[in-house]
């Protein structure tokens, strides 16, 4: 089960696959990638095959801490982003050389399915309410948007309005059941967050997520005394140790860890075990492509504290390819009224369409996110 080879595969839209072949020819898929920064995690994964070829793909835990620690500077979103990517794969290679799903060698399903929301309204929410219903009508229980465009330090009050009257339609657009989350994508300061979150509150929002930045989460205190929406964070944090001062704290009430940017499935799972602990959810964060949502199913199913999972299919940033056209089989993440149902397949559960990845990967992607500034000129958050 040695490992003898690393490839990497940029395709579009903007995610980055890892191919990890073992000498005796079976295959893993891992999608270790920074929105924006792929080639720089690139060149991350490929210093990291040093340590990596040559090593038994079963010896997952050892791999990861020669990879975490043996590098000296840790963490950060481009080293854990490849560490992620690696990890993916060779769980995928455990779980096929074995014949069982990577959750049965996490203790087994705890679940049937898992409830999955649908975004809508992309990087500047316009008319949604209408794209909410047809979610609805797609069999969506619940719809994901951003609250609003960029914001000033202070938002001005029709900012405000406009926010809250884009939620308010989406409510009676849906009815009372349908579950309403907000992102602030960090574009909301403190002191406009604290309003605009009181001022969401007969909406019911699932959650608000990501109030604020995660470097101001000491906010997320405060932003908890004024309302009462469970506020959800974790996408911009990464290993248990970038969660254990945020669960410490009892700052959140839905954590987000992405499985390809906070260390993979083996320190997804051990998050989700942190969390369990606090009492607090747990929501991955997955905007990317099938490796990395089939990896966040994987902790999914045997986590019982997860609730919800983010998935890209029809998301604004899919331009060029979606989130199943690389996959032999697109049925295998079964959509059914709001959930997708366990997989059963071996490994992650899916099969990667080699040839339509290598095809791909001859044109590539540059994705960059945009550039935002406010009326008077000043750089805001995107």
């Amino acid at each position: 089960m040695k490992i003898r080879s690393l490839e990497l595969f940029t395709v579009a839209p903007r995610w980055l696959f890892l191919k990890v072949t073992t000498e005796s020819g079976l295959v893993g898929w891992g999608e270790p990638v920074v929105e924006g920064k792929a080639d720089t995690v690139r060149a991350a994964v490929e210093e990291m095959a040093d340590f990596v070829v040559g090593k038994d793909a079963r010896q997952i835990e050892d791999i990861w801490q020669v990879l975490y620690r043996g590098g000296f500077y840790r963490g950060g979103p481009v080293l854990m982003s490849a560490i992620s990517g690696i990890d993916q794969a060779l769980w995928d290679i455990k779980g096929k050389a074995l014949g069982v799903p990577v959750y049965e060698l996490l203790g087994g399903s705890v679940r049937e399915k898992i409830r999955v929301y649908a975004w809508i309204g992309g990087d500047r929410p316009g008319d949604v309410a209408q794209e909410a219903l047809a979610k609805k009508a797609a069999g969506y229980t619940a719809i994901k948007m951003n609250g609003t465009e960029e914001v000033e330090w202070i938002g001005s009050p029709a900012r405000l309005r406009e926010a809250v009257a884009r939620a308010e339609a989406i409510r009676d657009a849906c009815g009372p059941d349908f579950g309403i989350a907000i992102d602030f994508h960090g574009r909301v300061h403190k002191g406009t967050a604290k309003v605009l979150m009181k001022e969401l509150e007969p909406v019911k929002p699932l959650f608000i997520e990501e109030p604020v930045l995660a470097e101001n989460n000491e906010a997320l205190l405060d932003l908890r005394s004024c309302s009462s929406i469970p506020i959800a964070t974790g996408e911009r944090q990464f290993t248990r140790w970038g969660f254990k001062q945020l669960l410490a704290t009892g700052a959140a009430d839905i954590i987000q860890p992405d499985c390809s940017h906070a260390g993979g499935i083996s320190e997804l799972k051990k998050i989700a075990t942190m969390a369990e602990a606090y009492d607090v959810a747990v929501a991955p964060h997955c905007p990317l492509g099938p490796i990395c949502l089939a990896a966040s199913l994987q902790v999914d199913f045997c986590t019982p504290n997860a609730f919800i999972q983010e998935q890209s299919l029809g998301i604004h940033y899919n331009q060029g390819s979606d989130l199943l056209d690389y996959l032999v089989d697109p049925g295998v993440f079964d959509y059914r009224d709001g959930f997708v149902h366990r997989l059963t397949g071996p490994g992650l559960g899916i099969e990667i369409d080699e040839e339509k990845v290598r095809h791909a990967a001859q044109t590539g992607h540059r994705w960059r996110n945009p550039i935002w500034r406010t009326e008077d000129g000043v750089v805001a958050e995107w």
